[in-house]
């Protein structure tokens, strides 16, 4: 065989690796059968998507310490939480919750980059506060679930749905970035607001377990006469 008959065989079975394990195991990354067949908020927006990965990761931290890190993403704002110096052109993503980025509201603007316009960016289109957010665009949505469990924690739900621009000139970029980029940002911003949000859990035990009074010395002669 020659040298393009091996590039061309080469590139065929990395294809079919890429279809076969790469491509299914990262559009379902954390999550389980239940979450991936669960219909969330959105699916309804675009129909038939040809990227719709969803991923999701357990965070020992309530709904309530997880939703406002969700709140204010974005670019120019408290960041992405993955890697700044691509997605935030190198400004560090916020290490706390930004009191002035929480009034989030239906029509506000999440910009993905310096340009804001209806393609650049996501519009909130719906949410319930605590439970779920919904933003949209013409050619993609992207709905944020939390969901509480039993031991006091959260199960955040990132489901992102796109229809590719075939005929753009640009769809091998953009084919690049979101099936092979979008894994390793998205699955770093999970884990990124995973560690926030322990953090912040984390602090609160530990002040309220200072809060706790111990014994007296006079309780504890008491104690040690019986």
């Amino acid at each position: 065989m020659n040298r393009l008959g091996l590039l061309t065989a080469g590139a065929v079975g990395a294809g079919a690796a890429f279809v076969a394990g790469y491509r299914p195991w990262q559009q379902r990354w954390g999550a389980t059968d239940a979450e991936v067949a669960a219909t969330l908020p959105g699916d309804e927006l675009l129909h038939r998507p040809e990227f719709h990965p969803t991923r999701a990761i357990s965070i020992a931290a309530p709904p309530e310490d997880v939703w406002p890190w969700i709140v204010q993403i974005g670019y120019g704002r408290a960041g992405f939480y993955a890697y700044d110096l691509l997605d935030n052109l190198g400004k560090p993503s916020a290490d706390r919750v930004i009191p002035e980025l929480q009034d989030l509201k239906i029509g506000d603007w999440i910009p993905m980059s310096p340009t804001v316009n209806d393609m650049t960016a996501f519009r909130v289109v719906a949410l319930e506060p605590v439970q779920w957010m919904l933003w949209s665009k013409p050619d993609s949505t992207w709905c944020w679930r939390l969901e509480a469990t039993e031991d006091r924690g959260t199960r955040l739900v990132s489901r992102i749905r796109m229809k590719y621009a075939w005929r753009s000139p640009m769809i091998p970029v953009s084919l690049f970035l979101m099936e092979v980029g979008d894994f390793f940002m998205n699955r770093r911003e999970l884990q990124g607001i995973k560690r926030r949000a322990e953090a912040v859990a984390a602090d609160r035990a530990s002040a309220a377990t200072a809060q706790v009074p111990g014994p007296t010395a006079e309780a504890s002669a008491i104690a040690a006469a019986a």
